[in-house]
């Protein structure tokens, strides 16, 4: 799903370029500019309740730390629940860890270990798709929770990076929804 044209121009127009953030050469997208502006905020949160609607979410996971800002208001508007996957070691409890492989090194996200139930429908929401490798892990964790992945979403897919490749296999069939490509 590419946003209609009006939603497009208004998120893009409220999305900083920040060059040679957080080292020389990449250009990072500031979405802080987005959430000051509740209209903004608002069409953005609309879109993805929209989307839990279409693909009959019961949850969606937020990643951290930007998914969070995103995907919370995204599961009050939509009536669903929200669960956030931390970086290790951040949630009280029993969890359940993932690792994945970035550019520079590892990683790994965790969810509560009762966060999902099984068959539960959960979309994942991010801010950025760029590698996919976190996107990644939160789908392997979520069907070994027992719950179904209902797709991705994203508001934005930087898509010279592969991303969308390299999550393919682990999407299985389920769709991923980028509102913007660059």
């Amino acid at each position: 799903m590419t946003a209609p044209a009006a939603l497009r121009e208004l998120l893009l127009g409220r999305i900083a370029d920040v060059p040679d953030y957080p080292q020389p050469g990449v250009m990072f997208k500031d979405i802080t500019p987005l959430l000051a502006d509740p209209a903004a905020f608002g069409a953005l949160t609309d879109a993805f309740a929209d989307l839990c609607a279409r693909h009959r979410a019961d949850k969606v996971v937020g990643l951290e730390a930007r998914g969070f800002i995103l995907a919370a208001p995204v599961a009050v508007r939509a009536g669903v629940g929200f669960v956030p996957a931390r970086k290790a070691g951040k949630l009280p409890g029993e969890t359940l860890g993932q690792s994945y492989d970035l550019e520079y090194g590892t990683a790994e996200i965790e969810i509560h270990a009762d966060a999902l139930a099984p068959g539960e429908r959960v979309l994942v929401i991010d801010d950025v798709l760029a590698t996919g490798g976190t996107a990644d892990a939160s789908l392997q964790l979520i069907r070994r929770a027992g719950a179904e992945v209902a797709g991705v979403a994203v508001l934005l897919e930087l898509g010279f990076l592969a991303g969308r490749q390299r999550l393919e296999p682990g999407l299985k069939g389920a769709p991923l929804e980028a509102l913007i490509t660059v």
